[in-house]
């Protein structure tokens, strides 16, 4: 049975975003990086209970996907638990309560990051304790800073871990700052210190030597933005903490050069990944949607490539498989 502290450290994560780490893109992440562990898009607990079948369609998932996540949100405990149970059962590694998302549209609802303000910390401790007394399966939070500041957080961390809580991933920004600024770690260095359960880091990782800078005293990271159009990104980290003493006398420009970024990674690497996504996004939601959801994936695919603009308005448009094949097929290799 997975659990976050028997994993090896440290935990390497495609964090979950919205309309991006479906089935297809998470079983691309475990092809090119099968150490990784993986996390759906956040799934409404509303709609788990009404059994709504876009949402149950979202929870579906490959056995390739191992150890894979469930995330959601909301805020009635009693569906929260109802969600957990049918994660559990289905096969799921675990389920991430979402904490942390600032969307207006979803913090009006005192959902995702609202649940950390003073008024909503008693249900979110409820959710917590039921979830966790109701599952074998581990519990998770993923959550922000704060509200406006990161002078709550280690009491709201002591709570969660004390409730059950079995591994917390903090994004270094607070609910108001949304994803402005630069995201600050330090905060989450101090909650681990005090908290025995794995804490994760979020925010502002694009790069290996980004990583490095950010890793600190911590269990491990959730790597978001930085995996799109680049899940390369998860399997180099991987690789760099195999063997951290071959790097350290490394500039971050030399490990760059070393762990290439989107821009830079050859063609010829990409293209077998690339085709695969899109196959898989046919598989798993038909053509016209599959092909409709991989246009966002294919402009960030090949950016930095030759002729990247005029590639971006025809990928933009594709309809079929095909399609898309034709026109990546007339990329060159070199």
């Amino acid at each position: 049975m997975f659990s976050w502290s028997t994993c090896t450290r440290p935990i390497i994560v495609q964090s979950p975003m919205a309309g991006y780490t479906d089935s297809a893109y998470k079983q691309i992440v475990r092809m090119v990086a099968p150490e990784a562990v993986v996390v759906t898009e956040f799934v409404s607990t509303d709609a788990i209970f009404y059994q709504s079948k876009k949402s149950l369609k979202m929870m579906e998932f490959d056995t390739s996907e191992h150890p894979v996540i469930l995330q959601v949100f909301g805020k009635n405990p009693e569906r929260f638990v109802h969600a957990a149970k049918l994660a559990e059962e289905m096969g799921y590694d675990g389920i991430d309560i979402n904490m942390g998302c600032p969307a207006k549209n979803v913090i009006r609802s005192d959902h995702g990051s609202a649940l950390v303000k003073i008024k909503n910390r008693c249900v979110a401790m409820q959710i917590v304790s039921d979830m966790a007394k109701a599952v074998k399966i581990p519990v998770s939070v993923k959550t922000r800073l704060g509200w406006e500041n990161a002078d709550e957080l280690l009491g709201f961390a002591r709570e969660l871990e004390k409730n059950g809580c079995a591994s917390l991933a903090i994004h270094g920004r607070t609910t108001q700052q949304g994803y402005a600024g630069e995201a600050n770690w330090d905060p989450i260095y101090e909650v681990k210190r005090h908290l025995g359960i794995p804490v994760l880091g979020n925010g502002d990782i694009f790069s290996v030597s980004d990583f490095r800078k950010k890793i600190g005293n911590l269990d491990g990271v959730f790597v978001a933005r930085g995996t799109l159009g680049d899940p390369w990104i998860i399997a180099d980290i991987i690789e760099y903490t195999r063997t951290p003493e071959l790097y350290e006398q490394m500039t971050d420009a030399e490990l760059d050069v070393r762990f290439p970024r989107l821009e830079k990674i050859p063609w010829k690497k990409k293209k077998p990944v690339v085709l695969r996504h899109c196959e898989l996004a046919v598989r798993t939601k038909g053509e016209h949607l599959g092909m409709l959801e991989m246009r966002k994936h294919l402009a960030t695919y090949i950016k930095g490539l030759p002729g990247a603009k005029d590639l971006r308005e025809k990928l933009v448009r594709v309809q079929t498989l095909e399609e898309a094949r034709g026109i990546l097929e007339t990329i060159g290799e070199d």
